[in-house]
């Protein structure tokens, strides 16, 4: 099964860039089969993971970033692949 983590987040005013160089220094331990960044209109972060595992399995996550880069708290979803 392939399961993808979604983790986004909203930095603080004017710190868009701040906040996606911090995503981009941070390591994921283990190796998922994919990683995207990806970037949105009021310096919202999204990062997704793709993992070959079960749904409900313990999977690394990205922390959240310190609270005076972001404007609240990080958003994380899970789903599990359906069509190929």
């Amino acid at each position: 099964m392939t399961v993808a983590l979604m983790w986004e987040a909203r930095a603080v005013a004017g710190r868009g860039e701040d906040l996606l160089a911090w995503v981009r220094e941070r390591e994921i331990p283990g190796e998922p089969l994919r990683r995207e960044i990806l970037r949105a209109p009021q310096d919202r972060v999204l990062v997704i993971t793709w993992w070959d595992a079960p749904y409900d399995a313990e999977l690394p996550e990205l922390p959240e970033p310190d609270e005076d880069l972001v404007s609240r708290a990080v958003h994380r979803w899970r789903f599990e692949q359906v069509d190929r």
